[in-house]
């Protein structure tokens, strides 16, 4: 029998508690709540089209800056992420994916090199989508990758509508680690050429 590939985080400071548990071999079960109305309606995405469950629950200073809790909601994904992988062993590794919504075009590619590190492109024209500051949205995706330990590269490749060039990069992003994380029989141990991620 596999081994469960679960991760469980909890991050608690003087400005935010964080709880994020994540299960890369679920069935898309959603749990979140922020505070921050449209960062959930984002963070829903990556359950719904990656099929993992996941469930975030957080709190914070949002009534100062929301900066800390968003920031903080990356960490915590990120690192649930990598101890739900654990080894990476047998995993596809790389994923991508093209995601429309309506004129809005996303490109997301990922890498669970081990290795952290955010190219994100998002050329938003509005200060806020709902409650939540657009400029965090690639802080948030920088934070998830690092923590994850993985290679995220974001592009939005058209659209004039902030609300669906968000939501699109976030399906993408949601469609390109579940490939990336699917477990391939064919491979038996670490994939890569150094043996290790």
């Amino acid at each position: 029998m596999p081994p469960k590939r679960k991760g469980s985080v909890r991050r608690e400071t003087k400005e935010t508690k964080v709880t994020v548990e994540m299960n890369l071999d679920g069935s898309g079960q959603v749990d979140i709540a922020t505070g921050i109305g449209m960062l959930d309606h984002l963070l829903e995405q990556l359950p719904r089209h990656s099929l993992f469950d996941i469930t975030i629950q957080a709190s914070g200073d949002i009534e100062r800056d929301p900066h800390h809790l968003i920031e903080d909601i990356g960490i915590g994904l990120g690192r649930a992420l990598s101890e739900a992988l654990g080894e990476r062993r047998s995993i596809v590794r790389m994923g991508h994916a093209v995601v429309p919504l309506d004129e809005a075009l996303a490109l997301v590619a990922v890498d669970l090199s081990g290795r952290g590190h955010a190219a994100v492109e998002l050329p938003f024209t509005s200060e806020r989508i709902g409650e939540l500051p657009t400029e965090m949205i690639a802080h948030h995706l920088a934070a998830f990758a690092v923590e994850g330990r993985f290679n995220l590269h974001v592009r939005v490749l058209a659209g004039t509508n902030d609300h669906h060039k968000a939501e699109a990069a976030f399906k993408a992003l949601a469609r390109a680690l579940g490939d990336a994380t699917r477990i391939d029989p064919r491979i038996s141990d670490i994939p890569s050429t150094k043996g290790k991620l």
